[in-house]
């Protein structure tokens, strides 16, 4: 297995609560495996104390990327990835309801794959999530498969570990800033011929903590699935080269002043 430096993207909005803790244990659990690594967390226009709680954690492999204004997960990754200095690329939920620790498995898969998802369906995952949950997640891996065939049991989860070099390519052409950024973005790693393994995970949803489903998110899901598929075959958006962008353009290097 190569060496490789590990970029670890996290999202975060409003968290204030809980953002110390969980990034204190998230540097905790990527030193304790003895990893090369930096944490980007990007603060999605927080309008509370996230930002400042974050701040107190003098740990130079932790920093923080922010903008004022909410504008979703998607966004904020895409954010986060002009920032990142490894040749391998985590992209992480701030709630920790599936744990750091889970990432240290997918580095095996990585001889053979460019892309490792988390999988909630893997026989070997062990997860304990809300009902109202399960049934959604359920539904939606039916619709997603009969649009795509992806071949992929679980589009959902915010657990990935990528290759710089896939990611460079791929996410120009995402475009879906809120709801389904992930569906998207496998969809367009199965586009450019991009080799993707599920693996298993532990999740535990952590009560009042964890992101909540509600009709408005369904209802963004079902609208950005359905544009992707859109996009797919209708305009065949992205059969179509990339235009350069910052990715293609920007030389690799060191971003630690950026939103501090």
């Amino acid at each position: 297995m190569p060496p490789y430096k590990l970029s670890v993207i996290i999202p975060v909005y409003n968290q204030q609560e809980f953002i110390y803790r969980n990034m204190h244990e998230s540097l905790k659990t990527f030193k304790k495996y003895g990893k090369n690594f930096e944490i980007i967390l990007v603060n999605d226009g927080s309008t509370d104390r996230t930002v400042e709680e974050a701040s107190l954690i003098k740990d130079p492999r932790l920093r923080i990327v922010s903008y004022d204004v909410n504008k979703g997960k998607g966004y904020a990754l895409k954010h986060g990835f002009q920032c990142v200095t490894g040749n391998v690329v985590t992209f992480m939920d701030g709630d920790l309801d599936i744990h750091p620790e889970n990432v240290i498995g997918f580095f095996k898969y990585l001889d053979h794959v460019d892309m490792v998802i988390g999988s909630k369906r893997h026989p070997k995952s062990k997860v304990n999530y809300p009902l109202k949950r399960r049934f959604f997640s359920y539904f939606y891996h039916l619709f997603v498969d009969l649009l795509f065939g992806l071949d992929v049991k679980d589009t959902q989860s915010g657990l990935k570990l990528m290759k710089y070099d896939c990611l460079k390519e791929i996410l120009p052409k995402v475009l879906v800033k809120r709801f389904a950024f992930d569906l998207e973005l496998l969809v367009n790693a199965r586009k450019s011929g991009y080799n993707i393994a599920e693996a298993p995970i532990k999740l535990t949803y952590n009560w009042g903590t964890g992101s909540m489903v509600n009709m408005n998110a369904m209802k963004g899901i079902f609208v950005d699935t359905l544009a992707i598929a859109y996009r797919l075959y209708i305009l065949r958006y992205y059969d179509r080269k990339p235009l350069p962008t910052m990715y293609h353009e920007m030389p690799r290097q060191n971003y630690s002043a950026i939103g501090k």
